[in-house]
């Protein structure tokens, strides 16, 4: 057979063999729009300082995308106008410099080009033997190397920390029970951990008191005093400890745990040692910062992001476990049915698959926009805008230090700065409804987009900096706004 030709003859023919495909019908046509459209995405992120931070959907746009479902072909550069008018303007605003509510990453300008390249493959990474899953097994690789893990260590990418929570909680339990089984099982966190470790143990079936919650020290770290004690208490009790999670950058306030001692703790006693560095597991990129993260190698699972201090485009999670064989063992199915046997040869071939160490079969090509990131800006970099960031932080935390009635409610040390302004004359509800209100007006004026939370029951103006586009000037900005938006407020008097 002359395979050549034949696959010439089927690139001749194949506007005649299947002219009802879903293809464009007019090709150039489609390029010229594609082009169009890739200027506009590039001009999006190069002019990003001349938008508002965040704007509110008008009620005529809610309206106008209100629309029934279609059941006849739209012509596609309508889609794209509508897009342009309806869709554009109104995202998260999380590329922006000003933007500082909740950990996002700001993108990088590549990912533009990373996520068309993955969209025209089309690549299912969930197995089988194609490049997909070798680039993810060299991101993975290169993940190991960044951790310090060892060869024998597994990896998976996932859509972010949530999911990989709930991936290397379940391998730790299925590795518990295994073990000790009939036993109750019990982990334990600091009341600061993320709310997804608490989902992730609800979905595996456990009850809301398996995960104990172990109070923090004035860091907002957890005080490991207090964990020991709760463990002797808990096998005194007859329960079996099986996983302690430790949190490498916490949302509220940026605070590590002491992961060494913890690390420690759960070597001497056998317990898993689970470690959620959604973003803060990056700083061993930075070299100021990498002492923070000490003892993050020594953990069993890692869960981090990332796009949030690596920028690669949402979404893009990973999950390591050091002991690759109990990975395999809590997700590989026995036996592996028909449909996906495994060859020696073609296509059904290539090692293993990533299905066998998560639950998803069909999974984005996300390695190669992790493997364009890496490759075009080298981790050094990376390290380099983390530091910057911090450096911000305390920048910010210097400038509200010199503003009459603000305090600051952390202890600022990695990126971010919870506030409030605490003018005479009020308290309590009224206090946090002014903090409330500032916010809201910061987000709403398109200047910055903070965020709130509560820090020992106060309500905070928080900023996080994770925007590697993210300068003094915009800080001053910030500052200067909120003052402003302060002054205009109808404030009772001090009597």
């Amino acid at each position: 057979m002359d395979i050549e030709s034949e696959l010439g003859n089927s690139i001749e023919r194949s506007a005649d063999i299947c002219p009802s495909s879903l293809d464009p019908a007019d090709w150039e046509r489609f390029r010229t729009l594609a082009h169009s459209a890739l200027d506009q995405a590039i001009d999006f992120v190069r002019t990003v300082r001349e938008r508002p931070v965040w704007q509110p959907m008008p009620e005529h746009v809610r309206a106008a995308l209100d629309q029934p479902l279609p059941t006849e072909p739209q012509d596609l550069e309508s889609v794209y106008h509508d897009f342009k008018d309806l869709i554009l303007p109104y995202t998260v605003g999380n590329i922006h410099p000003r933007f500082f509510g909740w950990v996002h990453g700001a993108g990088l300008a590549s990912g533009i080009l990373s996520e068309t390249l993955a969209a025209a493959l089309n690549a299912n990474c969930g197995g089988r033997d194609h490049v997909g899953l070798y680039l993810e097994r060299r991101v993975i690789e290169w993940c190991k190397a960044i951790f310090n893990f060892p060869a024998r260590a597994s990896g998976i990418l996932l859509s972010g920390s949530s999911m990989a929570n709930l991936i290397g909680l379940a391998v730790a339990r299925d590795a518990a029970r295994a073990s000790h089984p009939g036993e109750e099982l019990v982990a334990y966190a600091s009341t600061e951990v993320h709310s997804s470790v608490g989902k992730a143990m609800h979905f595996l079936g456990f009850e809301d008191q398996a995960l104990r919650k172990i109070r923090v020290d004035g860091d907002f770290r957890m005080d490991t005093g207090a964990l020991t004690l709760a463990l002797d208490q808990e096998r005194a009790a007859g329960r079996r400890p099986f996983c302690i999670v430790g949190t490498a950058g916490t949302v509220n306030t940026g605070a590590f745990d002491d992961l060494e001692t913890v690390a420690s703790i759960c070597e001497s006693q056998g317990i898993w040692f689970h470690v959620d560095g959604a973003f803060g597991a990056l700083a061993v990129l930075a070299g100021d910062l990498r002492p923070r993260v000490s003892g993050i190698e020594r953990a069993d699972s890692l869960a981090f992001d990332f796009h949030k201090w690596m920028h690669v485009p949402y979404d893009a999670g990973c999950l390591l476990v050091r002991d690759g064989d109990k990975h395999r063992q809590a997700f590989s199915s026995s036996p592996v049915p028909a449909y996906l046997t495994r060859a020696g040869r073609g296509l059904a071939g290539g090692g293993e698959w990533p299905s066998d160490l998560g639950p998803e079969l069909s999974r984005g090509f996300r390695a190669l926009k992790i493997w364009f990131a890496m490759r075009e800006h080298g981790v050094r970099r990376f390290g380099d805008a983390i530091s910057r960031n911090c450096r911000h932080a305390r920048y910010l935390a210097g400038l509200l230090a010199s503003v009459p009635d603000v305090e600051v409610l952390n202890p600022v040390s990695l990126n971010i700065v919870c506030f409030r302004f605490r003018p005479a004359g009020l308290n309590g509800a009224a206090l946090d409804s002014l903090n409330e209100d500032i916010a809201a007006d910061l987000q709403e004026s398109g200047i910055a987009a903070p965020s709130t939370t509560r820090i020992q029951g106060r309500l905070a103006i928080r900023v996080n900096i994770t925007n590697h586009r993210t300068c003094e000037a915009d800080l001053d900005l910030l500052v200067r706004t909120a003052e402003r938006l302060l002054d205009e407020k109808a404030l009772p008097h001090a009597s």
